[in-house]
């Protein structure tokens, strides 16, 4: 055969053998042979895989999340990492003033501040009238993860008690049509999964429904739209895109819901076959067949209950037999881990997050997977500062300024310099406390840090801090306390660190005496004070 293959060599053309040599290059994940036969894949874009499935998809999720503890606990935890009891709005406003530039303007500074938490009051930021707007800030982002999507509404309208007319109007995703196709702005554009479009791919309008299309027990007033045209510069559409030229959003559990399902089938079936093998249970059969067994008949399915230490009695010919229904010992635990282990990565939160089991970790694991999770939470708190916190701040700033409710001189020709916001996201405790506490103070010491840089990593706002702070030390020495929380007062190890009025340190600039010489420093009678 040698020869032969030798033979046919000789003969075979450049082109057939540099189209094996292409064969060879090809990637394996590419190839299709016994093994990868059943991987039927099919090349879509990012919006079409969105049409095909979306219906299915986001209600497989809903009713996963209603039904599993599981899947409840993840999104409950990923709402409270990302948002937790709301971001803080810190305005940076400086003073204009030549010789206090770089200075921040307090003044204006908390009137907008408070300004801003009057309109965030329930009766003043929603429409409803029922969500402060922390709520609003958990309910969008809880929609965003369950979803894939959520859409806010910017109503330019008074409500409740507040000076400014704005309000916001959480939408569900499902209220955007995607089949709409009406009239467009402009003959260029495209309306695309209920968003019309430019060329550009920029929204222009979306079309949102009057009524959920689930929402059969009530029927909408007669003459009422079925559609309402929104323009896109009233809606924030919050979500994160996973490809280019995805206009709607995914579920995040898009990829665990099915893992999550057969893992309720698996608890479900252990549960009973538990409860089963604990009671006395039978089947009863006889060569005659099925006369009356006794029990009830529901759906064209014989019903029967058991419960432990029955007994029941055997006609003549009847035997009984007991099946095997004892659970393999030590499967249990290992399978549950492994799925809430895929359903984690799904997520993007770690196992322990979503299982509250610590029992197969110990602390750097433990650590470790808090720091990942927390990159991970910043990253999407990053985009919501960008994508709503922001312009939501310049478009609510707008309407108070000419509503009267602020009296901001300079907003008319220098509206940016008002702008300047610092948004405060949620804190993270620590994980260990002294010695991430130490780090924190040697990087500020070595410059690598400030001061407000730690306080805000902690959730803190630096201006409240050390307001707060000077209050507690002014009081504490109105009432003559000394605490070794003032650095002042106290060293590091409680020592007093008080001097006497105009004493002069005996050593300068040279280096005190450490070990035995150092141990009459400081002491009157030793001519050393």
């Amino acid at each position: 055969m040698g020869l032969i293959n030798a033979w046919k060599g000789l003969f075979t053309t450049k082109n057939v053998y540099q189209k094996r040599q292409n064969m060879k290059r090809i990637y394996k994940a590419a190839t299709v042979d016994r093994t990868t036969l059943d991987w039927m894949v099919s090349q879509t874009s990012p919006d079409q895989e969105w049409k095909n499935g979306i219906k299915n998809l986001r209600n497989r999720v809903h009713d996963v999340v209603t039904n599993n503890t599981y899947a409840a606990q993840a999104i409950r935890y990923a709402t409270n990492q990302i948002v937790g009891q709301g971001v803080r709005m810190q305005a940076q406003i400086p003073k204009q003033r030549a010789n206090q530039k770089g200075k921040l303007d307090i003044r204006t500074n908390e009137l907008i501040e408070n300004e801003w938490s009057k309109w965030g009051r329930r009766d003043s930021c929603d429409i409803k009238g029922v969500l402060c707007f922390s709520e609003l800030e958990r309910l969008a982002v809880r929609s965003m993860i369950e979803s894939g999507e959520c859409f806010i509404r910017m109503h330019k309208k008074r409500y409740g008690r507040s000076k400014v007319p704005f309000a916001l109007e959480v939408i569900e995703a499902d209220m955007l049509d995607q089949d709409y196709q009406g009239v467009k702005k402009s003959a260029k554009n495209t309306w695309r999964l209920g968003i019309e479009l430019t060329p550009e791919g920029r929204a222009i309008n979306y079309a949102f429904l009057t009524k959920h299309p689930a929402d059969n027990f009530y029927s909408a007033p007669t003459g009422q739209k079925q559609h309402i045209i929104v323009p896109a510069k009233e809606v924030f559409h919050i979500f994160m895109p996973l490809r280019p030229s995805q206009h709607r959003g995914i579920p995040w559990l898009a990829s665990a819901i099915t893992n999550l399902h057969q893992l309720e089938g698996y608890i479900e079936s252990q549960v009973i076959r538990a409860r089963a093998s604990s009671a006395l249970m039978g089947f009863i059969s006889n060569a005659e067949g099925e006369i009356d067994a006794g029990g009830e008949v529901f759906q064209n399915e014989r019903v029967k209950s058991f419960q432990p230490g029955v007994f029941h009695y055997l006609n003549q010919g009847e035997e009984v037999t007991i099946p095997n229904i004892d659970a393999s010992s030590g499967d249990f635990e290992p399978f549950i881990r492994s799925i809430l282990r895929s359903t984690a990565s799904g997520v993007g939160c770690s196992y322990e997050a979503i299982s509250s089991d610590y029992s197969q970790s110990n602390y750097s694991s433990s650590r470790l997977s808090l720091l990942q999770d927390r990159d991970n939470w910043r990253t999407i708190q990053q985009m919501l500062k960008q994508n709503f916190y922001q312009p939501l701040y310049e478009a609510w700033l707008e309407m108070a300024v000419l509503s009267g409710a602020l009296n901001l001189q300079q907003y008319a020709t220098m509206p940016e310099m008002y702008e300047k916001i610092r948004w405060v996201c949620r804190g993270y405790s620590y994980v260990d406390p002294q010695k991430e506490i130490e780090a924190q103070k040697n990087a500020v010491r070595s410059g690598f840090k400030t001061l407000a840089d730690c306080i805000n990593e902690n959730g803190g706002d630096i201006d409240e801090l050390l307001v707060a702070r000077q209050d507690e030390l002014a009081r504490l020495d109105e009432m003559n306390i000394i605490t070794d929380s003032d650095p002042s007062a106290t060293n590091k190890s409680g020592g007093s660190q008080y001097k006497p009025f105009n004493t002069i340190d005996p050593f300068g600039d040279t280096p005190r005496p450490s070990g035995e010489m150092a141990e009459d420093v400081g002491d009157e009678s030793s001519g050393n004070y």
